[in-house]
């Protein structure tokens, strides 16, 4: 049985203690590869620096996420677009839109999303979706670009059944995370007659721990957790869990 997390951020400086450990660990526990989006171009370096330390098992993706999204953003995707020209990334992400944190830059993230929804088609890379508070509107923003051979992940998916079912006509799978195992996120319900070839595993560590975890650091061992409470809502056995939502990963990314 093999597990993949399409979505962690392993570079990140909450993991510079002990990362080896906690990969290691990680792979003790069935969870064989790591897809790691970027940030902007301040992450890249060490991401990449843990693609050359773990060639086959970490992965790389290329993107400016929305909170990254400010008055140099033109410089930033300039970054990104020289980037994705080495042919050496598996996805266009983390990219999208935040309306939690800051609406100051709401113009700006949608034009970069536009630009690197478009960059992704073209590369036939996935494009892996931040959507914080604006699934809706990068549903529409999607719908509007009406762009060929466009595929990807909606990732940390919270929407609604209505959206779900929209997103997997528009081509992307759902990224199930920690969310699911929260008592009273809904999310659950809103799954539960979604078939397993348009979900995805993810952890999204260090960031959105699963129960009994909320509050501390999220590692990526955590994600046979979120697998047992899919098992659970699907009413079928981890082991089919696994090797779905594996397949879809492996497919999806190509690796």
């Amino acid at each position: 049985m093999q597990l993949i997390d399409t979505h962690i951020h392993l570079y990140a400086s909450e993991f510079n203690e002990d990362r080896d450990e906690i990969i290691r660990d990680a792979q003790e526990k069935s969870i064989q590869y790591f897809l790691m989006p970027n940030i902007d171009s301040s992450s890249k370096d060490a991401m990449l620096h843990l693609t050359e330390q773990y060639e086959d098992q970490c992965f790389a993706m290329m993107g400016l996420h929305p909170c990254s999204v400010k008055e140099n953003f033109r410089k930033e995707l300039k970054t990104v677009e020289t980037e994705l020209k080495k042919g050496i990334y598996y996805g266009v992400g983390e990219i999208g839109l935040d309306l939690y944190w800051d609406l100051k830059f709401v113009k700006e993230q949608e034009e970069a999303l536009k630009i690197q929804l478009q960059w992704a088609a073209e590369t036939n890379l996935p494009a892996v979706i931040h959507s914080r508070e604006s699934t809706q509107q990068i549903i529409e923003i999607i719908q509007s670009l009406k762009l060929k051979n466009l595929k990807g992940i909606f990732h940390c998916f919270t929407g609604t059944p209505e959206q779900a079912k929209t997103i997997i006509d528009l081509g992307f799978h759902l990224g199930i995370g920690g969310v699911l195992t929260y008592k009273n996120s809904g999310l659950d319900k809103t799954i539960a007659d979604i078939n397993l070839r348009h979900l995805v595993l993810e952890t999204d560590a260090p960031y959105l721990p699963p129960t009994p975890h909320r509050g501390k650091r999220n590692l990526p061992a955590y994600l046979f957790l979120i697998a047992e409470k899919l098992a659970w809502v699907k009413n079928v056995s981890l082991e089919e869990v696994a090797e779905r939502t594996s397949e879809n990963a492996i497919e999806l990314f190509e690796i």
